[in-house]
């Protein structure tokens, strides 16, 4: 080998290396660095065979998973949000943090407030509680990691998220968005596998000055019934015909097939995990920055879910399932850190090490 060639060898294995540790400092989260851990898909764009062998394409609906806080003065912070939320459980089988979020929703009525963007998501992550007799069915209980993320673009820990429509998908409610969330540094939440936890997501709105909650015509609860408009946001349904295999096959029903939908001639099985999704009403008190679980969360009024007749389609009269007989699942990932690094990045390193072996070899000799 001339001292030519291994000069340039050098040199390109060196700016290799330099090329690789740039994008790995730039790149997008997903999927360069994550794991997918856990994944219940969106209902998006679901040929489905009705009873009369008809098929209907399905994009889904949304649940109202909104809180809306005052603002007292401008630049004042909001102290408190009150609203409604959505909750799903999920078990998976790696003793791994989640360090990143997918979900997928819609604005309730395709309507944006200008005034009353959805700028923050509440993300919590909670325990068990499972049925009994004083309940009756599953829901979240205590919160083990909760955080707000603002919107933002996406770095490691950066405790943001982005939004981008979901192209060609309107589901009853309107456009679909998906949702990419990367939880704050240093708090990403320790799940241990095999066991059940609860994820609630919710919107938190801003409400201007001078627009009051507690103003009698308004309803946190449902925003559309009060005679100002409000932006609602709303969690996006699974898509229930998809069987999601990272699940974990420890807990019990687990991930299962709980009926069928469409005819006799072409059945299409329902898959669900575990136990309903919750709603319930929620109230988030901010508490000062570096407050031991801040922001804290108070719920009541929980209640299981199932999905709805005519609602998980176009809307049209007859074109339903019978769904709302089966619980309701919501669409959203998890992801972890990928501990293999991908055959490129294993490439790149490997030139590299080679090329700064020639050079020291070439030096020594020179």
């Amino acid at each position: 080998m001339n001292a030519s060639f291994t000069r340039r060898f050098a040199l390109l294995s060196l700016v290799s290396m330099a090329a690789f540790l740039a994008t790995q400092a730039q790149a997008d989260p997903l999927p360069k660095r994550d794991l997918l851990k856990f994944s219940q898909l969106p209902e998006l764009a679901v040929p489905l065979p009705d009873p009369n062998g008809t098929v209907t394409t399905y994009h889904g609906h949304d649940e109202l998973s909104t809180a809306y806080g005052n603002i007292l003065q401008p630049g004042s912070p909001v102290l408190g949000y009150t609203g409604r939320f959505m909750a799903d459980d999920f078990a998976d089988k790696l003793n791994t943090p989640v360090l990143h979020v997918k979900f997928w929703g819609s604005y309730l009525n395709n309507f944006i407030d200008p005034n009353m963007q959805v700028n923050k998501f509440l993300i919590s992550f909670e325990s068990d509680q499972p049925a009994n007799s004083a309940n009756g069915f599953s829901h979240p209980d205590v919160p083990l990691l909760t955080q707000i993320v603002t919107r933002g673009a996406l770095a490691p820990s950066s405790g943001t998220f982005t939004e981008k429509p979901v192209p060609g998908i309107t589901s009853v409610d309107g456009p679909v968005y998906e949702y990419n969330a990367e939880l704050n540094l240093n708090n990403a939440f320790p799940e241990k596998a095999d066991n059940v936890y609860w994820l609630k997501i919710t919107a938190l709105v801003d409400l201007p000055v001078g627009f009051s909650t507690a103003n009698p015509s308004f309803d946190p609860l449902n925003p559309g019934a009060s005679p100002t408009k409000v932006t609602q946001w709303g969690w996006h349904n699974r898509d229930f015909t998809v069987q999601d295999t990272l699940a974990s096959t420890a807990v019990s029903p687990g991930e299962s097939i709980v009926g069928l939908v469409g005819n006799a001639a072409s059945p299409v099985p329902v898959w669900h995990f575990q136990d309903d999704a919750v709603a319930g009403k929620v109230r988030v008190n901010m508490l000062p920055p570096g407050t031991p679980l801040n922001p804290t969360i108070q719920q009541q009024s929980l209640s299981a879910t199932n999905y709805v007749d005519g609602l998980d389609g176009p809307g049209i009269a007859g074109a339903t399932h019978n769904i709302s007989s089966f619980s309701k699942d919501l669409a959203f990932e998890l992801y972890t850190n990928n501990p293999v690094p991908e055959p490129g990045t294993c490439l790149l390193l490997i030139s590299g090490c080679v090329g700064l072996a020639l050079m020291r070899r070439k030096m020594s000799r020179g």
